[in-house]
């Protein structure tokens, strides 16, 4: 991941600004005790090898019992034979089994933990298993790992998995969902307690309905693309003085509210439907938590300067299906 802004000497001295008061109803949700980050979930590391090969397809088969009776994924199954929804085989039929490595889905797991205690790449994961929005895996569900030529059934030590995690703001929108049993739903957004909203997988609009807003007004420090030095900028960073009202784009549902991303800070990202998410870096104050539902023009914080920023102003980025696209192009004229 690379950085949005460069880090600074020293901070500037804050301006005057009114700061808006915390609703008595946040305050309520967020003083209780945080769950740690869904990429600290424990995960019990059990992947086994799986050699591949031909299978026959016999009478009463169905893709689900074949991934069991083999070891792999049934979804992984499904792609290597460019099988497609519902998924129809039949006796004699000749399915590839891919082989690799494969971990079995937990209850409570999440994508991002389960990439942290096998030392991979979450983004890897998501492309070598098509995996696709809204991103809830199914206890139970078989992932192939990346390096499948490691036929160890045991995760890298502390170190290994330290030096090889890396998490940017796509793996926590793809990578941050709880593993759901089968024929269970995801849970409708709610003002629950920190807690259950923590470990819950939480249901996201289906459709984007409408248009963006600016999340705030100032001026453009920086603006998408290609920076000098190899360095990219992912979204756009608008200067505002520190406690300046950080407003939602558009409706949707909170997908992940924290600190825990050194180089942004406070930050908040925004699920909207239709794979569209908004993301907003560098708050001084956090005023949603994840699965609540927000309202387009509902401030949901307020500006700083956390995080490696140079000067109080906020990072926002739009990005569809995971990839960043220009904010200034969806965004209406000033």
């Amino acid at each position: 991941m690379v950085a949005a802004c460069i880090p600074a000497q020293e901070k500037s001295a804050p301006q005057s600004v009114q700061i808006p008061p915390r609703l008595e109803t946040d305050i309520s949700v967020l003083e209780q005790d945080i769950a740690p980050p869904v990429w600290e979930r424990r995960v019990q590391a059990n992947a086994q090898q799986v050699e591949g090969g031909i299978y026959t397809v016999k009478s009463g088969d169905t893709l689900r019992g074949i991934g069991n009776r083999t070891g792999a994924g049934s979804e992984i199954i499904a792609r290597a034979n460019n099988l497609a929804p519902p998924y129809t085989i039949y006796p004699g039929q000749k399915l590839m089994i891919p082989p690799g490595r494969y971990h079995s889905v937990a209850s409570g797991e999440t994508g991002i933990a389960i990439a942290r205690a096998y030392g991979r790449s979450w983004r890897r994961i998501v492309e070598l298993n098509g995996l696709e929005e809204p991103y809830i895996l199914r206890i139970g569900q078989r992932l192939l790992l990346p390096g499948s030529g490691d036929v160890r059934a045991s995760a890298p030590d502390r170190q290994e998995r330290a030096a090889a995690f890396d998490i940017g703001i796509g793996d926590i929108v793809s990578g941050g969902q709880p593993a759901l049993a089968e024929g269970r739903a995801a849970a409708r957004p709610t003002r629950a307690t920190a807690q259950t909203a923590s470990t819950r997988a939480i249901a996201v609009p289906a459709k984007f309905a409408g248009s963006f807003q600016w999340p705030l007004r100032g001026k453009l420090a920086s603006s998408f693309g290609k920076k000098g030095g190899g360095k990219v900028n992912e979204g756009i960073d608008i200067i505002a003085p520190r406690g300046t009202p950080i407003r939602a784009a558009a409706d949707g549902v909170v997908s992940y509210s924290g600190d825990e991303i050194a180089v942004f800070g406070g930050l908040i990202l925004i699920s909207h439907g239709d794979g569209w998410v908004t993301a907003y870096g560098h708050a001084d104050r956090l005023d949603v938590m994840r699965g609540q539902a927000v309202k387009a023009g509902q401030v949901i914080g307020i500006s700083g300067d956390s995080g490696y920023a140079s000067q109080p102003q906020l990072h926002f980025e739009i990005r569809k299906q995971l990839k960043p696209v220009d904010p200034i192009a969806h965004l209406p004229e000033k």
